[in-house]
């Protein structure tokens, strides 16, 4: 499966897998996106398949956002493993 990013203004979409395999097809995309905008929405909506190289990606992009002081919006019911993921590390929060 494939990784397939589109945008428009500073909206950007994100569709198909978010693995190991792609995640360099994401970094180029958002390599340095905090220097020339100051906020974005990025729909995880169509994202099929992610593995722990997807979670450090998107994890990556929020960091940034909060060095840079910048805001970044990530919506969209994604799939499944995202949201374990973040399920987990909030109960080893807790």
């Amino acid at each position: 499966m494939s990784l397939r990013i589109t945008s428009y203004n500073n909206f950007f979409k994100v569709k198909g897998a978010l693995t190991k395999r792609t995640v360099h097809l994401f970094h180029s995309e958002f390599h340095n996106v905090f220097e020339r905008i100051n906020a974005m929405t990025l729909s995880i909506e169509g994202v099929e398949e992610i593995d722990k190289y997807g979670i450090q990606a998107l994890l990556k992009l929020h960091n940034e956002a909060l060095d840079r002081g910048k805001n970044l919006s990530i919506i969209g019911m994604g799939c499944e493993g995202l949201y374990n993921h973040f399920k987990s590390e909030q109960a080893a929060v807790a």
